[in-house]
């Protein structure tokens, strides 16, 4: 409790208020001083290129610098520990993609709970994946490539931005839906996967659509098709992998914000209210749809429900593909 002494009509008066009292002003002046978005990973990723878009934006609405922290290692799950054992007064905020959700169900014992330790702002991005295939392996459709695997089962490699990276899901999501024998090549992140594949060293890369876009188009890697129901408008002869083979397919690369899962409810609504506003200005999608970003700002509850979801999703591919990590 708060103890106040004060003099009223000559007399001391003690006031006694609870320390919840503090906590809800805390909340409700929110925010009184700068704002922290840890970022898992190196920068020029998603959850970096989001993050840096909204850091201004969220420091001239707030009248609070919110400074933008790269933490990277352990396929993100540094960064979140930071925020898991942070101060839950909504001051630290995560920012993530899928492997986020990934690393529930690959990691064993994770030092927190995804599920349980986190509050979800809001989704602030979905982007898409492009299988890419080296322009050395003479394929230049997704029927080609799946009858070239199935004829030389384990002949072919796909790389990956590193063991439970979303690139490694989506090319194992893949190999399962077309029902081939592929075998996977981890890389420390998407430009060496991205270099290895167009050298010819592996032969397949599901890469995220922004990385893969200038590469298709000037011929130093063959796109057979988008991870998306639609078609995408940057390339938009392009068919969908559904549509070139695997009906029904789909691969999502999303982002969002998280915080402590105790951070008080009315700091999270402040948080979700001015980044849903700030994501539904025009500016975004001149920014963001050149790079394969789509803003898709949710409630709290839908995207504690993504990843929740997302998790439940990548334990069944885990399970399949038996992925572990230590």
């Amino acid at each position: 409790m708060v103890v106040r002494k004060t003099l009223f009509g000559g007399a001391l008066v003690v006031c006694v208020m609870p320390m919840g009292a503090h906590a809800a002003d805390a909340a409700q002046n929110y925010p009184t001083k700068p704002i922290r978005i840890i970022i898992g990973f190196t920068p020029g990723g998603g959850p970096d290129i989001t993050a840096r878009y909204l850091a201004p934006k969220l420091t001239e609405a707030f009248k609070q610098q919110v400074i933008v922290d790269n933490r990277p290692g352990a396929g993100g799950t540094v960064g979140a520990n930071l925020v898991a054992t942070s101060n839950p007064d909504g001051y630290t905020l995560l920012s993530v993609s899928s492997a986020h959700a990934v690393a529930a169900a690959i990691y064993p014992k994770l030092p927190y709970d995804t599920r349980k330790d986190f509050s979800g702002i809001t989704q602030t991005a979905v982007s898409k994946y492009l299988l890419l295939a080296a322009p050395a392996l003479g394929v230049k459709s997704l029927k080609d490539l799946i009858a070239m695997a199935k004829a030389k089962p384990g002949a072919l490699n796909f790389s990956s931005a590193g063991v439970g990276s979303g690139t490694h899901f989506a090319g194992e999501q893949f190999k399962a839906a077309a029902g081939i024998n592929v075998v996977h090549v981890p890389y420390k992140g998407i430009p060496e996967a991205l270099t290895e594949t167009i050298s010819g060293r592996v032969q397949l890369f599901m890469s995220p659509i922004a990385n893969a876009i200038n590469l298709v188009k000037e011929g130093r890697a063959v796109g057979l098709g988008v991870s998306s129901p639609r078609r995408d408008a940057l390339l938009p002869d392009m068919p969908t992998l559904a549509e070139a083979g695997l009906p029904g397919f789909r691969a999502d690369l999303w982002f969002g914000l998280l915080t402590s899962a105790q951070a008080p409810k009315v700091v999270v609504a402040k948080l979700n209210a001015e980044v849903r506003r700030i994501l539904t200005e025009a500016e975004v999608k001149t920014r963001w749809s050149p790079i394969g970003l789509e803003p898709v700002p949710t409630t709290p509850a839908a995207f504690d429900k993504i990843v929740a979801d997302e998790i439940a999703s990548f334990a069944a591919i885990a399970r399949a593909a038996n992925i572990k990590a230590e």
